[in-house]
């Protein structure tokens, strides 16, 4: 039996994404105001960050073994993640510099967004069972300007002022969360013919190895994952080799929120070219946009700013075309499974390269670190290639 979906439900998943999600880098977009009231080391922005990674990690595995989203409402359970996270964010303004409490503070930021964005993901897929592919897009999309939001409220805020505007930013942050988990809780009704997920098993990690086109789609995944948060993590230092100012956080946020469009656009465009083929074309272009850092860094600032944006819309866009790819090729009684233990090892993957690119960028000028990068995608391609159209396959 299947239920007509009400006109709000997408709308309001998305705006809800969208709030929630943009605690994930609500410090790293006023580190510099951090990092000069506090004194934290240049350092810090990437312990910080692999701190977010690793709670994220933890929060998805203790989820999933507990069936949290199965025993209780999804949408309760997302709203009270989105209320402690929102509380443990705000909590930044009372660490008072002290480094080892910030990155409690961003562990269990990580760990409470394992109860926003994949639980998010739960309520929509529950209801389009149809079409979930666009949808899902269009919700990655969400989570990537929840991204870049943070980034966006520092530029607007204006340059420092006696109001001591990153105070004001992670407020705000904390406030859309909190205010993302109420919509969901009262807009968004639970569909009463959701299938219930299944238990983790450990089989499923065996089979993301000796399965050859899962393994495609996975190792494809762990390539992209290589890249995607180290360029987050990295895109406010490219971006001041050329902007000063306010215009650092413009430019990271403008950069960031491209993976919208990337996200959005690759899934309109998997419906005439399929999965597969999308995620090669964007993890290609991500992958050129790496290796040309060293001649785009010195570039006219017009085509710097083109380059960034088209890094920001690729590194991102095959996010949406790699989850559909494992959906499609796990089986369908450990997908469950197999998606959890995927995402884990995807974003142990990122706390990894996000530590050697920010100590990297210490010891060494940014084009001759940039390009480093690109190692994901290439090995990404050359898992991917069971999964391509070429090979007789969709």
């Amino acid at each position: 039996m299947s239920m007509a979906v009400p006109r709000r439900v997408l709308p309001v998943i998305v705006l809800s994404q969208f709030a929630g999600t943009s605690l994930w880098f609500a410090v790293n977009a006023v580190m510099p105001d951090l990092q000069q009231a506090w004194g934290l080391p240049p350092e810090s922005v990437g312990m910080l960050t692999s701190a977010v990674q690793l709670g994220f990690v933890t929060g998805t595995l203790v989820f999933a073994l507990l069936m949290l989203a199965d025993r209780f409402p999804p949408s309760r359970v997302f709203l009270a993640c989105s209320l402690l996270g929102a509380a443990v964010n705000a909590a930044t303004l009372l660490a008072n510099g002290q480094l080892a409490v910030l990155v409690l503070l961003r562990f269990a930021v990580g760990f409470l967004l394992a109860g926003i964005y994949p639980v998010g993901m739960k309520i929509a897929a529950s209801w389009y069972r149809e079409g979930l592919g666009a949808a899902m897009g269009v919700l990655i999309g969400a989570l990537v300007l929840g991204t870049a939001l943070p980034h966006g409220l520092r530029a607007f805020a204006g340059p420092a002022s006696a109001a001591a505007p990153w105070q004001a930013v992670v407020l705000g942050v904390s406030l859309l969360a909190a205010l993302g988990g109420l919509a969901t809780a009262l807009l968004v009704p639970a569909n009463p013919h959701a299938a219930r997920g299944g238990r983790i098993t450990p089989r499923a990690l065996g089979l993301i190895w000796s399965d050859r086109r899962l393994r495609a789609s996975v190792f494809g995944y762990f390539g992209h994952m290589w890249e995607l948060y180290a360029f987050y993590v990295l895109v406010p230092f490219v971006a001041a080799t050329r902007l000063e100012g306010i215009a650092v956080s413009a430019g990271a946020f403008w950069a960031i929120a491209a993976g919208f469009v990337g996200c959005a656009g690759g899934g309109l465009l998997a419906r005439r070219f399929g999965s597969a083929r999308v995620a090669q074309m964007q993890l290609a272009c991500s992958g050129a946009c790496c290796l040309a850092a060293p001649l785009m860094l010195a570039a006219p600032i017009v085509l710097f700013l083109a380059w960034l944006l088209l890094w920001g819309a690729t590194v991102v866009g095959d996010s949406p075309q790699f989850s559909t790819l494992t959906a499609q090729n796990a089986p369908p009684q450990v997908v469950g499974s197999v998606l959890t233990f995927t995402n884990c090892i995807g974003f142990a993957i990122s706390v990894v390269s996000i530590e050697l690119f920010v100590r990297a960028t210490q010891a060494w000028p940014p084009a001759l670190v940039l390009p480093w990068l690109a190692l994901g995608p290439l090995f990404g391609l050359w898992m991917l290639r069971p999964l391509l159209p070429a090979r007789g396959l969709t």
